[in-house]
C-alpha cells in the first residue's frame, strides 16, 4: 500500500505522467469536462472536499510551475482569489484569464479533477514543473 503523496490512485497515476507544462484542472462540481479529457470523480457531496483541500494535497504531490485561474474568481469567490494570491510565494507563477478562455484551455488538460465543491469559479489549471 502507498505510504507517501496522493493516495487516490488515479490522481497518483496522472501525477505520476506528467511531463513538463502538461496540465491538470481541479475544478467545482459545476464545470464541464471536455470531450476526451479524463474526468476523476472526487466529490461526495456538495462542499466535500472543497476547492481548497483538493488544490493543497495535489500540490504537495505535483511539481507545479503555474497556474491559471477565472478572472473572474476575484469579484465572485474572494477564498479562490486569496489562494491564487498566495501561489507565487510557493514559486509558483500565476495567471489570469475571462472564464470562457480558462473553460477553452481545460481541452489541453491530461485530466480533470472534479470536487465537490458548490462556489462559483472554484477551479484553476495546474501546470507542470519539474524536480531539477
Amino acid at each position: 500500500m502507498k505510504k507517501l503523496g496522493h493516495l487516490n490512485r488515479d490522481i497518483a497515476r496522472v501525477l505520476a505522467c506528467l511531463g513538463h507544462t502538461d496540465s491538470i484542472v481541479i475544478a467545482d462540481c459545476g464545470l464541464p469536462v471536455p470531450p476526451g479529457v479524463e474526468c476523476i470523480d472526487v466529490s461526495l457531496a456538495l462542499g466535500e472536499p472543497g476547492f481548497a483541500r483538493v488544490l493543497d494535497t495535489v500540490l504537495a504531490d505535483m511539481a507545479c510551475e503555474r497556474a491559471l485561474f477565472a478572472s473572474e474568481c476575484h469579484s465572485h469567490n474572494p477564498a479562490v482569489s486569496a489562494l491564487a494570491a498566495a501561489l507565487p510565494a510557493q514559486g509558483i507563477a500565476t495567471e489570469f484569464v475571462s472564464h470562457e478562455a480558462f473553460k477553452q484551455h481545460c481541452g489541453q488538460a491530461r485530466a480533470v479533477i472534479r470536487t465537490g465543491d458548490a462556489t462559483p469559479y472554484a477551479n484553476v489549471i495546474l501546470y507542470a514543473g519539474v524536480i531539477f
